[in-house]
């Protein structure tokens, strides 16, 4: 593990204790201890990959520069408050999904004695990203920019879930209101602005610059966030789950997924028919009917042509930008999650 990642997950612990001891909430051993299992269980588990593209992106942004310990820390508590956000997200996620497993394990309501109470421990997750930025950079000349951006993508997000969900729960299952163009928009909402565009634009904040100037980045950022879940689909239903850590369930949850969306456009009468027939049934031999389809289809060759051409594009818009540090942070992303296998 690199320094910068070790020191990155240092600051875990601190800021967890910190939380614990907020003097606007006097906590007593059985709340302080649930708290303490809940964060445990649900923020540093993953990848880890948002929170530590902060640290990677500032690091990058400052040219080679040496940082100080001081910030370190501060780049650190900003990626960890992405984790906290997305930890938030995911705990609420998988209740309204109704999922099993989340990184490999029983998802958080699922645990014996937690349940409903989940509900509150998300909003309980979305509060301490707001107190980590009051306690470490309320003095900072940022401040309401990174207030304001947290709650900006907060919106974007919970709304891209919004158009998720109404699209693939509401009322009658019906493949037709799938395209591409929904499944962009969910996309673009509901991952691109927290999961690739927030790191950057954070460290840019840190590094003193106005986000106005650089609403190219977020293009870019969101582009790559639309590719990121075009894989992540794909991953749902042909990536190893002993690799991914977590079983796809895209098909039987009628998801607007880019795969079904893609065989839609393929698909002759007969084939479509197939498709309306099975996709979002919880049975085994409709999810296999589905997935023979998409080989017929030859829905990875199509997968490989469109990661080959969206990397092309990808690399060509991050060429053009003026600024060879903010370039190498763009890159630096691209190189994470190019031909991933999870």
């Amino acid at each position: 593990m690199s320094d910068l990642h070790s020191k990155f997950r240092e600051a875990y612990p601190v800021l967890k204790e910190e939380l614990l001891n907020d003097p606007a909430f006097e906590y007593d051993d059985a709340s302080r201890q649930w708290v303490e299992r809940m964060l445990d269980y649900n923020v540093p588990g993953g990848k880890l990959n948002r929170g530590l593209s902060v640290l990677d992106s500032y690091k990058l942004l400052k040219e080679g520069k040496e940082l100080t310990d001081d910030e370190l820390f501060l780049a650190s508590a900003l990626g960890w408050c992405i984790e906290w956000l997305q930890a938030y997200f995911l705990v609420l996620d998988d209740i309204m999904d109704n999922s099993v497993t989340r990184r490999g394990n029983p998802c958080w309501f699922r645990l014996p004695k937690v349940g409903i109470i989940a509900v509150n421990d998300g909003v309980i997750l979305r509060n301490h990203v707001h107190r980590i930025l009051k306690k470490h950079f309320r003095e900072k000349p940022y401040y309401v920019e990174l207030v304001d951006l947290f709650n900006e993508v907060e919106f974007q997000t919970a709304s891209g879930q919004l158009i998720d969900l109404i699209t693939t729960h509401e009322g009658e299952k019906d493949l037709s209101k799938y395209s591409l163009t929904v499944h962009r928009r969910i996309v673009q909402y509901k991952t691109a602005y927290y999961s690739f565009y927030l790191s950057v634009a954070c460290a840019l904040l840190m590094s003193g610059e106005n986000l106005d100037n650089h609403v190219n980045v977020k293009n870019i950022l969101v582009e790559m966030g639309v590719y990121f879940q075009v894989q992540d689909d794909y991953l749902d239903c042909f990536g190893a789950p002993e690799v991914t850590g977590k079983i796809g369930t895209d098909i039987e949850d009628f998801k607007c997924s880019w795969l079904v969306v893609k065989a839609l456009e393929h698909c002759n009468e007969e084939q479509k028919k197939l498709l309306y027939e099975n996709y979002g049934k919880a049975d085994a031999a409709c999810i296999s009917k589905v997935k023979e389809l998409y080989k017929t289809l030859d829905i990875q060759g199509a997968f490989e042509e469109y990661e080959r051409e969206s990397y092309e594009k990808l690399t060509k818009s991050i060429e053009a930008h003026p600024s060879k540090a903010v370039q190498a942070v763009l890159k630096s992303f691209l190189a994470k999650i190019y031909k991933r296998q999870k």
